[in-house]
Parts: C-alpha cells; structure tokens; sequence
C-alpha cells in the first residue's frame, strides 16, 4: 500500500490527470484491478477489494493508468 500525494510526487503521477479525490489505484503484478474515485463508504472499498481482475478488464485499462502502476512496483 502506497500514498501519493499527486503535487508531491508529480514526477512519479507522470502524465495521469487526477481530478477527482479521493482516487484509488489497486494493482497486483499483473493487473490493474481498480482504478478511479471512491466514495467514501466503507462497502464500496470492500467490494472493489473482493472484485477479482480480468483480461477484459486489463484491456480497458487507459494506458496512463498502467504507466503509473508499473511506476509504482518499480519504486516500491
């Protein structure tokens, strides 16, 4: 689990224009399985987290999104 702070780490964001907050990234090694707002309701953040990622879904992924996922396991 990583915090990004989008003005303090604009060089890791890249090119990803966040304009919505809270925004939340879930990835794994392989898949970007949610990318985009959340409301802040408990249940909705643990349906996204029983959610299981898919091809179709991957493919769907913009590619900015996928830049900063492969960012992100690169910087740990």
């Amino acid at each position: 689990m990583r915090w990004i702070d989008i003005e303090d780490e604009a060089d890791l964001v890249g090119d990803l224009h966040i304009e919505t907050f809270p925004t939340l990234l879930i990835a794994d090694d392989d898949h970007v399985c949610f990318a985009g707002p959340l409301t802040p309701q408990p249940q909705t953040l643990k349906r996204v987290l029983r959610a299981h990622p898919t091809d179709a879904m991957a493919a769907k992924v913009p590619a900015e999104i996928s830049a900063l996922a492969a960012r992100l396991r690169e910087h740990g």
